[in-house]
């Protein structure tokens, strides 16, 4: 690619931008300082925010000088969505999850080298800062009839929207202004569901000090179907390993459509163009190997959590099928697989028999299925094949002393969680 801004714009990474030529020529001239905003709404950052965070990482690698902010005070309001009113965080709550995604951030963007990573909060610029200093310097520069008409208050005006949310855009547009007086920042990006906010934070530093500013938006991924991307049945994909597991992680990515597959590539992957376009030709050639899945999946585990995680997670899903030893993996992993494919967690003292064990881990319908299952052939207990379906588990049949993985055949698998670590396992 020529330029910075060509790289960004063939992985699919501007939806808007104000004036594309000169914001191009920024990008292209010496280093510049960015910013990127994070609200701490949730105790942890999300697939968009990692959208975001794989442009600032592109930023900086092309040498510019990132800004990171998590608002401290942004996050005490909360930016209106078209659903309604947000219920407001303690300070307290906000405060702590502001911490957590400071450290989640920083993880992934470079805090040293030449152009290192700040990491900046607004509430050290408007927690002091009196109603009346905000009213002139701020409010005096946003005409009433421009803020109303912003599609989310124009859906909300019917039900009612708070002065609060509608004034979140005055706070997010005085970053803007505070961060190019204190750092010389001259762009500002986001999803382009922020849009709004971020050109009117060029606007307001084009009033107050007569200085232009470059603003720029990604598109919001999608799956096929037009649904948001990074969401399951089961909610959010969080970057958190606490929230969404490495494995559970991983098995988001390796479930991507094919027809969506090359997108995904293009905005979380490292990989160049000439690797892209082979996995593109491979998938349309090839799709049931799923490699632009498997390299996706590899590529984003890497980068969120770490090469380690990845192997562990390809690890549990060769074993879970019968294709690697199951008692190699660790307990931590054992229980995200079984918690991810939706095992029962058992809480009676007295193990199961083995037909009980397929029934109750969903397997098999009933005891009879499950017996009948197992005079075939065809039932597994750890990658074990089972010959006695009254048999009653014992302790050496549960890995860690908790997890019992029950498969029927080679691809119908479930499994138990024991409550109670049993004793002599």
């Amino acid at each position: 690619m020529s330029t910075v801004y060509d790289e960004l714009s063939w992985r699919g990474l501007i939806a808007n931008s104000t004036e594309p030529e000169a914001l191009s020529a920024a990008l292209a001239g010496d280093p510049l300082t960015f910013y990127v905003g994070f609200d701490p709404t949730a105790p942890s950052i999300h697939m968009g925010n990692l959208v975001q965070l794989t442009i600032a990482r592109r930023l900086q690698a092309a040498g510019h000088r990132p800004l990171l902010l998590v608002g401290g005070s942004t996050g005490l309001i909360g930016d209106p969505k078209d659903s309604g009113e947000r219920t407001l965080n303690a300070p307290e709550v906000v405060a702590e999850w502001v911490a957590r995604i400071q450290g989640q951030v920083s993880s992934l963007i470079d805090l040293g080298g030449d152009n290192p990573a700040r990491l900046v909060n607004n509430l050290d610029w408007t927690a002091g800062l009196s109603v009346l200093d905000f009213l002139r310097d701020v409010g005096k520069h946003f005409p009433v009839n421009r803020m109303l008409a912003r599609d989310v208050v124009r859906n909300r005006l019917e039900d009612g929207i708070s002065y609060t949310e509608f004034s979140y855009v005055l706070l997010q547009s005085l970053d803007y202004l505070e961060l190019f007086r204190r750092y010389g920042c001259t762009l500002q990006f986001g999803g382009s569901d922020q849009w709004g906010n971020i050109t009117a934070g060029a606007e307001l530093v084009r009033r107050v000090t007569g200085e232009r500013v470059h603003a720029m938006a990604s598109p919001l991924l999608t799956k096929a179907d037009g649904t948001k991307f990074g969401k399951t049945e089961s909610g959010t994909v969080w970057l958190d390993p606490n929230l969404t597991s490495p494995y559970a992680f991983h098995q988001f990515f390796l479930n991507a459509e094919d027809a969506k597959v090359i997108e995904y590539l293009k905005v979380f992957s490292d990989r160049d163009a000439d690797e892209i376009g082979q996995l593109e030709v491979d998938t349309a050639e090839r799709p049931h190997e799923r490699r632009a899945q498997h390299a996706l999946a590899d590529d984003v585990t890497t980068l969120v959590h770490s090469a380690q995680e990845t192997e562990a997670a390809n690890a549990a899903a060769q074993a879970l099928f019968g294709r690697g030893e199951l008692g190699a993996l660790s307990a931590a992993t054992l229980d995200s697989v079984l918690t991810e494919i939706g095992a029962p967690v058992v809480e009676r003292p007295e193990l199961p028999t083995v037909a009980d064990a397929f029934e109750l881990a969903g397997v098999v319908g009933s005891k009879s299925q499950a017996r009948r299952m197992v005079a075939e052939g065809g039932a597994y207990l750890n990658n074990e094949r089972v010959a006695d379906a009254d048999r009653r588990l014992g302790p050496d049949d549960l890995l860690h002393g908790r997890y019992a993985v029950l498969r029927r055949g080679r691809k119908t698998v479930g499994g138990l969680r024991f409550a109670q670590r049993v004793a002599g396992a």
